[in-house]
């Protein structure tokens, strides 16, 4: 599958909110969707859920426009929207047989992924007694439970402790390699960097950078490298002008030019006793503050 949106308006009353933004991703495969608040990335989101139509500009799958009555979307909001006082098998099975399923099958899968979380033991709990870390892991079963072929996840690692932070990843990976689509909606970086091949950065209604992200890290100018050494400060010594100490045995050096890396290198594995030595590749946080850092 193929999905893509296509010079897609929206404004509300006088507020132009989203000014021709156009977006691909494929199966397998999971794309960053990244923006200060207020960019635009919600708006976008609903009008793929079709909560609201866009003014212009088309949502298509496989090149046609998208037909929701046939292709099955998973939704993980940023606002959470369980039902506290009720039992949490009675919520699982409810929001599966809202996407369709039958009764006998939304209790099987249910169970099945409860079990798979390691969240059984809750089933007959209601929601307000479970810790936020493990409703965030009821709220994601929810979003997957009827076996969607596009997965939405809006800041779903937000309040996940590192142990269920990496229980939450093993079942994003799982949901790609079955061929899902997975659109990602976050302001930590470091898992749009794990898993989003492709990013899209929107800054005040439109998209200020797109593409993918290894080739987006390249295209940057290669002008400073990563030094890690036990002599750290005798290369300072010899190069303070350019070196900035970044860790106790680690340095960033700046070079005049890209043109001057290989020779620079080359000085100093012959001078010095290198641990690693490499360019340096800016991080997705760089390259997000460069683009959405101030709004036009």
């Amino acid at each position: 599958m193929q999905l893509e949106l296509r010079e897609i308006h929206k404004s509300f009353g006088e507020k132009e909110v989203l000014k021709g933004i156009s977006l691909k991703t494929e199966s397998g495969s999971a794309l960053g969707i990244l923006g200060r608040n207020g960019a635009g990335k919600t708006t976008s989101i609903r009008i793929l859920l079709d909560v609201f139509s866009a003014n212009s500009g088309e949502v298509l799958l496989d090149g046609r426009p998208i037909n929701r009555e046939t292709v099955r979307f998973g939704y993980l909001p940023e606002e959470r929207g369980l039902y506290p006082k009720k039992k949490i098998a009675d919520q699982l099975q409810y929001f599966a047989q809202l996407k369709g399923m039958s009764k006998k099958d939304a209790a099987k899968a249910a169970d099945a992924w409860l079990n798979k979380l390691g969240m059984h033991e809750y089933k007959e709990k209601k929601l307000e007694t479970l810790s936020k870390g493990n409703q965030q892991k009821i709220q994601l079963i929810t979003a997957v439970i009827h076996n969607p072929d596009i997965v939405i996840l809006d800041e779903p690692f937000s309040g996940l402790d590192p142990v269920n932070a990496m229980m939450l990843e093993e079942v994003v990976k799982e949901e790609m390699q079955k061929g899902k689509i997975v659109l990602f909606s976050s302001h930590q970086m470091n898992y749009i960097e794990e898993f989003c091949d492709n990013i899209a950065i929107l800054n005040d209604g439109q998209i200020v950078l797109q593409g993918k992200l290894a080739e987006i890290k390249h295209d940057y100018s290669r002008d400073k490298l990563v030094i890690r050494s036990q002599e750290c400060d005798a290369i300072m010594q010899k190069y303070a002008d350019c070196c900035d100490k970044t860790g106790e045995a680690e340095l960033l050096m700046h070079l005049s030019s890209p043109e001057v890396k290989q020779q620079r290198m080359a000085e100093l594995s012959q001078q010095f006793d290198l641990d690693e030595l490499k360019v340096y590749e800016p991080k997705l946080s760089d390259i997000f503050v460069e683009y959405a850092g101030t709004k036009e």
